[in-house]
């Protein structure tokens, strides 16, 4: 399983959400974005775009994907 999560998402606590996944055990992955809300938009003062949080989440899905076997279509 794979979580991804803005830490400054009010509607999942980091402080609830890691205590989850780690009683899920080592299949679960949590990818923390920092700064990014729920829609993973960051604030400018972040020193990151919307467009760059998109490219690492894609980039982090792709990467866990890959190393879980998991198919992808193209």
């Amino acid at each position: 399983m794979l979580f991804l999560q803005g830490t400054r998402d009010d509607l999942a606590d980091l402080t609830l959400l890691r205590p989850i996944c780690e009683s899920l055990g080592p299949q679960t992955t949590l990818h923390i974005i920092q700064g990014a809300d729920h829609s993973f938009h960051v604030l400018k003062r972040s020193g990151k775009t919307d467009s760059q949080v998109l490219a690492e989440l894609s980039s982090t899905v792709k990467a866990w994907t890959t190393a879980h076997g998991a198919e992808t279509s193209k």
